[in-house]
């Protein structure tokens, strides 16, 4: 960075947007006319294009002012033209904030966005606030004596101002969040662009939906020559050629309703590209609940497309840093390839995000085919907020969304819920009688309320060969897996859950296969995190009480491939502990009702109908009160509020796992880009908030490039090789540390 007595030379005396430290300059102009030429290709809508070429152009026009451009000649580097919160000389956002409500006063909207582009979108109060004080309306008036030009200032004809006010409050709050959303990618594009022109190549692809559909249907069409000819094998053909029939339907809500192993990640995958492409649609994102088949999935989609399968974005950033810097904000995801593959949280809460580097990506969303894998999962406390910001997607922005799982949740607008869709088609025709005919697993249900000690299923696991035990906790699971370990020979159980990073994760689930080609035996004790969609497949497996569609995923890991003679068995029994609070305890207690009034309880779609619609009746579908948040556009508020995963379990911290240090240095070496912050992601774990917070502040975690937290090298023996990340072990050093050689 250059010193005040060390100005840049030899720069021109236009203004500038940004400067290099070797000196290359940014005009301020093309930065402006870009981003607002950027900014309107990227409008989500034709009535929204004007609106987002305004705001690029006024985005940066407190930049025109003397004091900043003779700040910026001086001191710019990387990081001086980010704004900072209460620095009124880096203030360059409420300017033209300002020019736009002393334009008129309807475009708020472009206001809001202008304002947010660096710290976010503002609650509509401290908005208010911002634009009224007295030194911030100076800035505008410093601005135009400087000569910002007349021709960037000035409105285009035929603007219809009075867009926003038609919609309704909540479409109008998401009508702001999509302009602010092309504001953001814009500028950020245009910077990164200027700043790292390789990284701004690395976006382009050549590959495109036509590409990956015909590599998507050879691949199928080699799959399925292939296979035997079983009744598994046959459903699979026949859901696929009945879901690829309905593609050309019109955008809208579909089911894709598929017993477990019935093809439906790559069947899912097939519909959404033929139905883009009929549909003239711009992309595929596939939502998965959970980080730890993520991998999983998109390694499934990248066999298939082959040499295509580089336009797949796997985008689940466990690495998301609260402190953005200017090269960390520029490597974060905007969403622009033809495949994206994704959490749900990640997809869901950047529909209702404040931030910049989460909203840059929301624009792409417009037009695209939504797959919702295990859409069961959805949080009901949500539920009201989750599927307005979907079916506005659809009827606002052109989107098409299938929710797609096997235990269908009940998410129909009907009499007590209104929030539900207007209309959801199915995909799969029922004469198919696909569930009755890929029936592979028996229910037993627990003979008493009497809960099992775990001593006593420990003794039950370890009669088995090939088993499964699922249980409520990641305490459990360490109890439980040590238990059948005493009984079997150490070492040899193994053992899931969320405190293992995806790394380590990955080594099990291979390490599984591997045990089964080798006909040995496989004990496996996980958390419920191996229900959704993990590709595991065993002759019996333990799942305690819970809700209906938890016990559903437990079975569809049971007899999976339908190799065994007979049927599969899941045995549920009490456990010792309560699922955890909330949801699942509510869940637990309305399958209590169901097996009271039908013993025989099986687990078929009318039987998941009557379930959820039960579980959402007993529920607040709107808890948080976002809604109403919302119509008083507060932004920030309901960012805060709308959190798939609670604040106490959102912290990630990279582990010392085997393979990470390396990736680590060139972090610390190199600075953040996207493809270092996304290998880092397979070695993360989520730890409470506050406990995180307390490693950094004690210098037991630290913080790489001020963006990632990590456990470094002599925290080693907090991350045990069977279980994964032990939290109370944090604050002991490694003893291999203290040896000397």
């Amino acid at each position: 960075m250059m010193s005040d007595s060390e100005p840049s030379s030899g720069l021109t005396e236009e203004p500038l947007a940004h400067v290099t430290r070797d000196g290359r300059a940014h005009l301020l102009y093309e930065h402006l006319t870009e981003v607002g030429r950027l900014a309107a290709l990227f409008a989500a809508r034709e009535d929204m294009r004007l609106f987002c070429e305004l705001a690029g152009r006024w985005h940066d026009l407190g930049k025109y002012r003397l004091h900043f451009q003779k700040r910026i000649r001086k001191e710019n580097g990387f990081e001086f033209h980010l704004e900072v919160e209460g620095s009124t000389e880096r203030d360059h956002s409420t300017a033209g904030s300002l020019w736009a409500l002393r334009m008129d006063q309807r475009l708020w909207p472009v206001a809001m966005a202008i304002v947010g582009h660096h710290g976010g979108l503002r609650d509509s109060e401290d908005f208010g606030d911002r634009v009224g004080r007295p030194e911030k309306r100076k800035l505008l008036e410093e601005s135009l004596a400087a000569g910002a030009p007349e021709d960037l200032r000035e409105l285009p004809p035929f603007l219809d101002l009075g867009v926003a006010e038609k919609f309704s409050l909540h479409r109008r709050e998401f009508w702001t969040r999509m302009l602010f959303s092309a504001l953001c990618d814009a500028d950020f594009l245009d910077t990164e662009r200027f700043l790292n022109a390789a990284r701004a190549a690395d976006r382009r692809t050549s590959v495109t939906l036509e590409r990956l559909s015909a590599a998507l249907r050879a691949f199928l069409d080699r799959k399925q020559s292939g296979a035997p000819d079983t009744e598994v094998n046959r459903v699979r053909r026949e859901v696929l050629s009945s879901v690829l029939a309905s593609s050309s339907n019109p955008p809208g809500v579909f089911s894709l309703t598929v017993p477990t192993g019935g093809g439906k990640t790559l069947t899912s995958m097939a519909f959404g590209l033929e139905h883009a492409l009929a549909r003239g649609l711009r992309r595929v994102i596939v939502a998965i609940p959970y980080t730890s088949i993520i991998e999983q999935s998109a390694a499934v989609y990248r066999e298939a497309f082959g040499e295509s399968g580089c336009a797949v974005i796997e985008h689940h950033s466990s690495v998301d840093p609260d402190k953005e810097t200017a090269l960390n904000r520029v490597a974060s995801e905007n969403w622009d390839a033809p495949v994206i593959v994704t959490t749900t949280v990640q997809l869901l809460e950047s529909l209702f995000a404040c931030r910049t580097s989460a909203c840059r990506k929301l624009h792409n969303i417009a037009g695209s085919v939504i797959v919702l894998d295990e859409a069961q999962t959805l949080p009901p406390a949500l539920l009201t907020t989750i599927l307005d910001g979907l079916t506005t997607l659809v009827e606002d922005y052109g989107c098409s969304v299938v929710i797609c799982t096997a235990t269908q949740p009940a998410l129909g607008q009907r009499a007590g819920f209104p929030a539900g869709f207007p209309s959801i088609r199915e995909l799969v025709p029922t004469e198919l009688r696909a569930f009755e005919r890929l029936r592979r697993v028996t229910v037993r249900w627990p003979e008493s309320r009497k809960p099992i000690s775990y001593e006593e299923l420990a003794d039950e696991v370890a009669r088995e060969r090939d088993v499964l035990a699922v249980v409520h906790s990641r305490d459990d699971a360490r109890k439980l897996c040590a238990l059948v370990d005493a009984r079997v020979g150490s070492g040899t159980t193994l053992h899931l859950s969320a405190l293992m990073c995806p790394e380590h994760r990955s080594r099990v689930l291979a390490e599984i296969q591997a045990r089964k080609r080798r006909g040995e035996p496989v004990r496996l004790v996980a958390t419920q995190l191996v229900e959704a969609g993990v590709d595991v497949d065993f002759a019996v497996v333990y799942r305690s009480m819970a809700g209906l569609d938890s016990l559903a995923q437990a079975g569809g890991r049971c007899n999976r491939e339908g190799l065994l003679e007979g049927l599969g068995e899941l045995r549920v029994y009490e456990a010792p502990t309560p699922p955890p609070r909330g949801v699942p305890q509510m869940a637990l207690t309305v399958t209590r009702t169901l097996l009271a009034q039908d013993p025989d309880l099986d687990l078929s779609p009318d039987n998941f109908r009557r379930f959820f619609e039960r579980l959402y009746a007993n529920a607040s579908l709107d808890g948080k009160g976002i809604q109403d948040l919302r119509a008083a556009l507060r932004f920030k508020e309901v960012a805060k509020k709308f959190q798939l995963v609670e604040d106490e379990w959102s912290a990630p911290v990279v582990v010392p796992y085997d393979g990470c240090e390396p990736l680590l240095e060139e972090l610390r070496r190199l600075g953040p880009s996207r493809e270092r912050l996304r290998a880092l992601q397979r070695f993360t774990v989520t730890v409470p908030r506050k406990l995180r917070d307390a490693w950094v502040a004690r210098e037991m975690a630290l913080i790489a490039a001020d963006t990632v937290v990590y456990l470094g090298p002599e925290r080693k023996s907090a991350y045990d090789e069977t279980y994964g990340l032990v939290p109370g072990q944090v604050g002991l050093n490694d003893p291999a540390l203290l040896i000397r050689g």
